[in-house]
């Protein structure tokens, strides 16, 4: 996009830019004014979602003077049994933390984590299942990812390599609907 689409754009006037600095925000703060990061590596991507989980994030998306509409699916509120705990976290509609540990993390709808399963400093996509036992750390888990019980991602960045896509800053990256290996 930047090294080809854009430049082209630009040449033929097509191109425009909006300087972010001087948007003003209703509610912002001195901290989170003129927030944007570009999200075309992996690794930046994985960055912003942490930014969101911050205790106190860089980009407030619970600022009741300027909200953000979404169209959410129409699922049951998140659910927490069986010792399910999540601290430090964002966990979105549907999802189940049956037993599992989450710390740090962005879990999207329908997700399921087991009894004994930790997911920690993660994004989670929709309807993914972390099986009982298995640790999942700074990881993308695209939906429907199945994690088997017991599995370990993000634990050892060199059999991660072998196995899965890492990013030059060590995020383990599962696509689509993968299962990961034990």
């Amino acid at each position: 996009m930047g090294g080809s689409i854009m430049p082209m754009l630009a040449e033929r006037g097509e191109a425009w830019v909006y300087d972010f600095s001087t948007n003003v925000v209703p509610g912002a703060t001195e901290r989170d004014h003129g927030y944007w990061r570009d999200v075309g590596t992996i690794d930046s991507y994985y960055d912003a979602h942490m930014d969101l989980v911050s205790v106190t994030p860089v980009f407030n998306l619970y600022n009741d003077r300027w909200p953000i509409y979404t169209l959410p699916p129409q699922l049951p509120p998140a659910k927490f049994v069986l010792g399910g705990r999540a601290e430090e976290s964002m966990v979105s509609a549907g999802a189940i933390i049956g037993g599992g540990a989450v710390h740090g993390s962005v879990i999207s709808p329908g997700v399921r984590v087991e009894r004994g399963a930790r997911v920690e400093g993660s994004v989670v996509m929709d309807g993914v299942v972390i099986g009982e036992g298995a640790v999942v750390r700074r990881a993308i888990l695209d939906k429907n990812v199945i994690v088997p019980p017991g599995a370990r991602i993000g634990v050892d960045l060199d059999v991660d390599r072998e196995r899965y896509d890492v990013s030059a800053g060590g995020v383990t990256v599962l696509g689509k609907g993968a299962r990961a290996l034990l």
